[in-house]
């Protein structure tokens, strides 16, 4: 059984921070990618940022200079540093992790999400 668990979103005013975490937990081999991705009302899910294991992170245009991601394998541990945030952030903010189980089948798990509001 493999969980994937987002918490640290809130309410925040424009030009704030908050840090996103998330963790996964359970009986797996290996993480192979984590990323953040975003849903605001109406819209489609869309990536913010994403970290291969072993690779540089990947950031979506928007978000660029302002927010920052990290993970922590010993951890099995993702945050999202989000700096100087706009309105046009909020948005819930789901955690997915691409996942090698020890079948050595390849899963893809999501969160539940945290909701992110910026107040201008």
């Amino acid at each position: 059984q493999v969980q994937v668990a987002e918490s640290g979103g809130g309410l925040v005013q424009a030009g704030g921070s908050l840090r996103l975490s998330c963790v996964a937990s359970g009986n797996f081999a290996s993480i192979k990618t984590m990323g953040w991705y975003r849903q605001a009302p109406g819209k489609q899910r869309d990536l913010v940022a994403a970290i291969p294991s072993g690779s540089s992170p990947v950031y979506a245009d928007s978000v660029k200079g302002r927010f920052t991601i990290s993970r922590d394998n010993t951890k099995n541990t993702l945050y999202l540093q989000m700096n100087n945030l706009k309105p046009e952030d909020t948005a819930v903010y789901y955690c997915n992790a691409i996942i090698l189980l020890r079948t050595w089948a390849q899963r893809d798990y999501w969160g539940q999400g945290t909701q992110v509001t910026v107040s201008s």
